[in-house]
């Protein structure tokens, strides 16, 4: 990414499901003891890590679950680029015992939880190799890993759940427990399908077919937030000539389930009246009325489908990147925008909000060029606090970002070991342990444990 390093957050008035900070950053960064280092706010200084892996605050600890390259079975190893991920609970079935899935790996013991990971990658990288009733494209190497944990952080087994999907970037959590995972791509070249869609991976191993879920669309997916009153989706694209849109799908089956997105519905783009580029907004706390424009072809058979509007029918926007559900809205970003790349202004990242009840998109939080922080990407909503914490994909090091009660940032971890970016930031379904990759040199994914209630701020 080319925007300077660090970014400014500046917050004006913040309501209570607000992440935007109450006043000027520039101030409390220059005026607050120890804010530049994370001293004044979440949970202390960061401390450096003896093996150079990770910096994390005082009384926290990690451990590494699974890095690139690791053996999982014969022949298997663990796929590369770690991107986005979601918890899920080991349930009880009738007998008493852990759901499990068909003998893949998935289910366990109840109280453990199951994450289901994405692996970033097209033709290149470590690949991602299932068995022939999990692969779409064997011309590939993309896909998931799920993992099962226990509750103190250990990692129990692992398996490829899906493969033959191409640069599976982020995705989202449904309510009804399955992962959406997002081809961020129209094509890569060599594939033997088409690819840009959105698929289904059920964490427990029983269901998981490699279907694309086309009524979603073909595009370059990022992410995906569902509302689970409604089980409408909320989707980013990440991409450029002309940049990218913020997508509703409205399922034509209200039943959540698996697959059930298969029944088709309308898939619509974001239109704020006025405002062509969401880059032009720059003060948090600004909400703005929404509107909705049905895609022609969502298909994309001719044409992409961001180019089926003109500039001024829709609302675009630079780098649309992570999304996540919470405080009943879709928390949405945007890593960074540049005028020289033809947006209508600069930041180094936005995270704006999705409210359906008001039909209104808000702006939370900016980062503004030169600060500390920069390129926000993956997020989640926090169970502490009621802030997020996002991952960094910005210029030289990386951290993750949170925010406290009071909705002041603190850096909550730094990759210690090389510059690669954050990703797939997400808690256990109990808070108790905070899971996140590394993305390359080589990939890993890590759990966090700590005193999360002694949040400063």
């Amino acid at each position: 990414m080319s925007v300077t390093r660090r970014g400014v957050v500046k917050g004006g008035a913040a309501g209570a499901l607000s992440i935007a900070l109450a006043g000027s950053l520039d101030g409390i960064f220059q005026t607050s003891a120890g804010a530049d280092t994370g001293e004044a706010f979440g949970y202390g200084p960061l401390i450096p890590d003896p093996k150079g892996v990770l910096d994390l605050p005082k009384g926290f600890s990690y451990k590494v679950l699974s890095t690139e390259g690791d053996p999982i079975s014969d022949g298997v190893v663990v796929p590369g680029h770690q991107d986005g991920m979601a918890s899920f609970p080991v349930r009880r079935n009738g007998n008493g015992h852990g759901d499990r899935g068909r003998g893949r790996g998935g289910g366990g013991r109840p109280g453990n939880t199951l994450l289901v990971l994405n692996h970033e990658q097209g033709t290149n990288g470590t690949r991602a190799v299932g068995t022939p009733e999990l692969t779409y494209d064997p011309a590939v190497n993309g896909g998931t890993t799920t993992l099962e944990v226990d509750r103190d952080g250990d990692l129990l087994s692992q398996y490829v759940s899906l493969a033959g999907t191409a640069v599976n970037c982020a995705g989202g959590r449904t309510p009804w427990g399955t992962w959406l995972t997002c081809e961020e791509t129209e094509g890569v070249g060599g594939e033997s399908k088409s690819h840009g869609w959105v698929f289904e991976v059920d964490p427990y191993g029983r269901d998981t077919k490699p279907e694309p879920l086309t009524a979603l669309g073909r595009f370059a997916h990022e992410a995906v937030a569902v509302d689970p009153h409604t089980n409408i989706a909320y989707l980013t694209e990440d991409a450029s000539g002309p940049f990218g849109l913020f997508y509703r799908f409205r399922p034509r089956s209200h039943r959540g389930r698996y697959h059930s997105y298969m029944a088709g519905g309308k898939l619509e783009a974001l239109k704020v009246r006025g405002v062509p580029d969401l880059s032009l907004v720059t003060e948090p706390g600004t909400r703005l009325r929404a509107g909705w424009v049905d895609v022609p072809d969502p298909l994309a058979k001719q044409t992409s489908v961001r180019k089926q509007f003109e500039d001024g029918d829709v609302t675009r926007s630079q780098k649309l990147e992570g999304a996540w559900w919470g405080h009943g809205k879709a928390y949405f970003v945007a890593s960074f925008s540049n005028t020289s790349s033809g947006a209508a202004g600069d930041h180094a990242g936005q995270v704006w909000t999705y409210d359906p009840r008001r039909n209104e998109v808000e702006l939370q939080l900016i980062f503004k060029p030169g600060g500390r922080f920069d390129g926000p990407d993956n997020i989640t909503v926090s169970p502490y606090g009621g802030g997020v914490i996002l991952a960094e994909d910005g210029d030289g090091e990386q951290y993750l970002v949170g925010t406290t009660r009071r909705d002041e940032p603190f850096a909550m971890a730094r990759n210690a070991l090389n510059g690669s970016e954050f990703t797939g930031v997400t808690f256990s379904p109990d808070g108790r342990v905070l899971f996140f990759s590394r993305q390359s040199g080589p990939g890993a994914t890590f759990a966090v444990k700590g005193p999360w209630h002694r949040l400063r701020g």
